[in-house]
């Protein structure tokens, strides 16, 4: 650094601590658009920065001027200028430009996001500072910047500049103005929710915008609080939410205050919560002289009894019928088993509103189908009235049981 650099860069800090002072006031409070200027002088330079708001939200743009002016004879030439930034602070292309009576757009200014400046340079004569107003339009440097939503909250972020030109050089990186970012606004809403049930799990879901992926999400029903969840992507939370008791419940979901948006809360909802569910029993009437072949009525009755819901049957892994629950509670299916030996019989009740489902099996034996008979009576010879004869008949396939009856006629 030259000697005239130290004592640019020692003055300018003793000439501008006045004007700061005033303009933190003005950075107090994050509201509307709030323009913010700084004039300070090094050696025979006067250098006075506007910056055109320095209260903005993220994604608001504003523009950083600053203008070069002389208080001696001496004219200067500038050769380049660095506008410093705050990194969250997005360059906006094509908004550099040097102002001499007219605009002069910098073409391919030198942007650097991780030191956060853009650079602007021109030729050795291009642009003089002359003290010699009315004649000379000071140059004034400018360039546009995006408010990112990573920048720091409520928190005065420094700006300032540095450049060369013919009679040395100027640091003066962090002399302002200042900006300081306001917290996004928040807005809550919560869904509605149908279909309560005490004891029975229902989610409920917030959608929150002006906040981030990660922030706590407050739910309560009324005073009391149901508990919290966390916002993805999308703004949204959810939660499981699981009432003890019936009736009207106001809920509401609340967004804390963070970093870098403000609070709100959801307007109440009121969700109706209907009743707990009565358990139910269901049970399969006994299933007596089953028979492959041979249609049975297998009943299935459903206590408390009304109509509602349905049974379904299953043999073992094979579904028999799915029937609606009548009045009486009952149903009734005419089975006709394809195969002998034990069998399982399931029943189960699907539930009704208000009513839990329930399930029951029972075990039922089915005989095989009956083989079919032949009987054949033997030839009777030699029969005469008054004197006995005997008559034989032969059941095929032979085996004990059963009765034949014999009739004449």
């Amino acid at each position: 650094m030259t000697s005239r650099e130290i004592t640019r860069a020692v003055a300018a800090g003793a000439a501008a601590t006045v004007a700061m002072s005033a303009f933190a006031l003005l950075g107090a409070g994050v509201a509307s658009a709030a323009p913010g200027s700084i004039t300070w002088n090094s050696g025979s330079s006067r250098y006075i920065r506007d910056i055109s708001n320095t209260t903005p939200a993220v994604g608001d743009t504003i523009t950083v001027k600053t203008r070069f002016e002389r208080t001696s004879w001496v004219d200067e030439f500038i050769y380049n200028v660095k506008d410093r930034h705050h990194s969250c602070l997005t360059y906006v292309p094509g908004s550099a430009k040097m102002s001499g009576g007219s605009d002069y757009p910098v073409e391919n200014p030198e942007v650097n996001a991780d030191e956060a400046y853009v650079r602007a340079s021109w030729g050795s004569t291009d642009w003089v500072v002359r003290s010699r107003p009315g004649f000379w339009d000071a140059p004034t440097f400018s360039v546009s910047y995006k408010v990112g939503a990573n920048c720091p909250r409520g928190t005065a972020l420094t700006t300032g500049m540095d450049y060369g030109g013919s009679l040395g050089s100027g640091s003066f990186g962090t002399q302002g103005p200042s900006i300081t970012i306001g917290k996004s606004s928040s807005t809550t809403t919560l869904a509605a929710v149908t279909g309560a049930q005490a004891g029975k799990a229902s989610t409920l879901t917030a959608t929150v915008t002006g906040g981030a992926a990660g922030d706590t999400i407050e739910f309560r029903d009324a005073a009391t609080p149901i508990g919290t969840a966390t916002l993805d992507g999308a703004g949204t939370a959810t939660l499981a939410w699981t009432p003890t008791t019936a009736g009207a419940h106001n809920l509401t979901a609340r967004f804390p205050d963070t970093a870098f948006a403000t609070a709100s809360e959801s307007s109440p909802i009121t969700v109706q919560v209907a009743e707990a569910s009565v358990p139910s029993t269901i049970a399969l009437a006994p299933v007596t002289n089953a028979q492959v072949g041979k249609a049975s009525t297998i009943t299935a009755t459903v206590t408390p009894a009304a109509a509602g819901g349905t049974v379904e049957l299953r043999d073992g892994d094979t579904s028999l019928a799915t029937l609606p629950v009548g009045n009486d509670g009952t149903i009734h299916h005419e089975w006709t088993p394809a195969a002998g030996g034990a069998h399982n019989l399931t029943a189960t009740f699907s539930g009704r509103d208000g009513v839990t489902g329930s399930t029951t099996t029972a075990q039922v034996t089915v005989a095989e189908a009956p083989v079919p008979s032949t009987i054949a009576i033997a030839p009777i010879t030699n029969a005469q009235v008054g004197k006995a004869s005997t008559l034989t008949a032969t059941v095929t396939p032979a085996a004990a049981g059963g009765t034949v009856e014999l009739r004449d006629g």
